[in-house]
């Protein structure tokens, strides 16, 4: 990468000692990666010439990056095809990569915030997949204070609220199922100007009527993208018509 698109990417209006800086912050890193490795600093490289800029030689293996998405992509794969503990696995590999927020001391330029950003959503559709297997699977323990914790990173995402709901619906709680579905209406309509989501005023409806089985078929029709209209069974299996 050349040195006038790092100096693009670490700041919104480069100042005039950019190139300057940008040396000083590599030679930082290089000093990092030997004190984590001797000798890893070796992976990144100089390149000089009328384009000078600098380059990692890294493998999808040595980054955590690559093995989050694949882990991820694994356990989404896993849960469209029935596989629940498989996919319970993937996601918990996937999730166990996170050690806090990414990037909490680097610049917040235009392109690093929509970096976050995309990263974040990931993240959180990875958390959505290990609730969704962990609920088909009936391996529920404790999942509703993972939900909640979840919710309270990414509180406008209804499938979280969705999925801690039922839940409480499936443990026999209605009362708490209906209380849940209650806060997020009320933070997505003053929040937001947002009435609930149709898949969670189905689960209401499950809520209500003491239906657990109602919201194990509303889990797993979100998690295979059949929510309008078929009816699947726990599992990844379908129902005849």
């Amino acid at each position: 990468m050349g040195v006038a698109e790092l100096a693009e990417l670490l700041w919104d209006e480069p100042p005039r000692s950019a190139t300057a800086n940008i040396r000083t912050h590599l030679a930082g890193l290089r000093r990092d990666l030997d004190r984590a490795e001797p000798g890893l600093s070796g992976m990144l490289r100089t390149i000089r010439g009328t384009q000078c800029g600098y380059g990692l030689r890294a493998g999808p293996d040595d980054v955590d990056l690559p093995k989050f998405t694949a882990a991820a992509r694994r356990g989404r794969t896993q849960l469209l095809h029935g596989e629940l503990c498989e996919a319970i696995d993937s996601f918990e590999e996937a999730i166990a990569m996170w050690h806090g927020p990414f990037g909490q001391d680097l610049p917040a330029t235009r392109w690093f915030c929509a970096h976050v950003a995309g990263l974040n959503n990931v993240r959180v559709d990875a958390y959505q997949g290990l609730f969704t297997a962990c609920i088909l699977a009936d391996r529920i323990e404790l999942l509703s204070y993972r939900i909640e914790s979840a919710i309270a990173e990414a509180p406008y995402r209804q499938r979280l609220w969705e999925l801690l709901a039922a839940v409480h619906c499936i443990n026999g709680d209605a009362v708490s199922a209906l209380e849940v579905i209650k806060r997020c209406q009320v933070l997505l309509a003053e929040d937001l100007g947002l009435d609930l989501p149709p898949s969670i005023e189905a689960m209401r409806s499950a809520a209500l009527t003491w239906d657990r089985d109602e919201a194990l078929r509303l889990v797993t029709a979100q998690a295979l993208g059949t929510y309008d209209g078929s009816n699947p069974q726990p599992g990844g299996q379908h129902s005849s018509p």
